[in-house]
């Protein structure tokens, strides 16, 4: 490898930030301002490359979930409708069979919406057996 050769430009700082410069040298492990300023131009140059590299990378990200969670949607959509179809004809042949009032309605919906939160979704056919036989 080469050794390049540096060239001196005239460079002009605000004291604050000399006194900072200063103060990081040793952390740096560098051996002077020259030092200091250069890897720190590079890092900046490092960090507004990769900025672009970066936009480019979330468009592409997010071009990929969407078209997964667009495809997951779908499919949920379509399973929620069946499942609403299969509900509905269960609470038809109920009703044709079953004699409740109103009120016992509006108590149980209650109660139902409670079990279900409680349970976070999660109501088994045999937990309502029980209940509904008193135990």
């Amino acid at each position: 490898m080469t050794e390049e050769t540096k060239d001196r430009i005239p460079l002009w700082l605000y004291p604050s930030t000399i006194e900072c410069m200063d103060a990081l040298l040793e952390m740096d492990n560098c051996k002077s301002r020259s030092e200091f300023i250069e890897k720190a131009v590079r890092f900046y140059s490092g960090y507004i490359a990769a900025e672009k590299g970066v936009m480019f990378l979330p468009t592409a990200i997010t071009s990929a979930m969407s078209g997964i969670v667009n495809t997951l949607e779908n499919r949920m959509a379509r399973l929620i409708f069946k499942l609403a179809v299969e509900m509905s004809m269960m609470m038809n042949i109920l009703a044709s069979t079953a004699e409740v009032d109103e009120n016992t309605l509006h108590r149980l919906r209650g109660k139902c919406v409670a079990d279900v939160k409680k349970s976070i979704g999660s109501v088994t056919f045999e937990d309502v057996t029980k209940f509904q036989k008193g135990e």
